[in-house]
């Protein structure tokens, strides 16, 4: 995001409130932040109205761009809310899964979906044949992968460098 909008001030991050994980994900995004030295605005959102205030806030604050954390939530019923509230406030926002881009989202980093999936029959079969799912390693994506969207970042005003460009898996024109 510093790439596509290197003169933002404030990057806002946002997570749900309800998301287990939410304290790894908020030292995870300030400690990013702190190496850049990048001021981080974190707004939670777990409803519909939340996404709402979220983005009112983000707008209040003068946040430059948005990263959507992973969250189910967000990628599921918040997906279509988010993507057009980001288009409505001009808010360059990178998500986690490319699904959203090619719904019009700017731009999307994170694991290959499809992977993951297979990965998680590949566990479930040796669950069914008897391994304690205890016994079985925790696995992180081994590739994340960088989507653009050419038409939104246009109807942002946004020109992407041409060093993103080359390092994306997908450009949507």
């Amino acid at each position: 995001m510093r790439e596509l909008v290197p003169t933002a001030a404030v990057i806002a991050v946002l997570v749900n409130p309800n998301n287990p994980n939410l304290q790894t994900r908020l030292r995870d995004a300030q400690e990013a932040a702190r190496k850049v030295g990048q001021q981080v605005l974190v707004v939670h959102a777990g409803s519909a109205s939340d996404i709402d205030m979220a983005f009112a806030t983000i707008v209040q604050q003068r946040g430059a761009a948005l990263i959507v954390s992973d969250d189910p939530f967000f990628a599921g019923s918040g997906r279509e809310q988010i993507v057009a509230l980001a288009a409505r406030y001009a808010i360059p926002t990178s998500y986690f899964v490319s699904d959203v881009v090619r719904a019009g989202g700017l731009m999307s980093y994170g694991g290959n979906i499809p992977d993951q999936i297979r990965e998680a029959g590949r566990y479930i079969g040796r669950i069914l044949k008897g391994e304690k799912p205890a016994d079985l390693p925790v696995l992180q994506p081994t590739k994340v992968e960088l989507t653009i969207n050419v038409k939104t970042a246009k109807a942002l005003g946004l020109q992407i460098p041409d060093r993103l460009l080359a390092l994306a898996d997908e450009v949507i024109e």
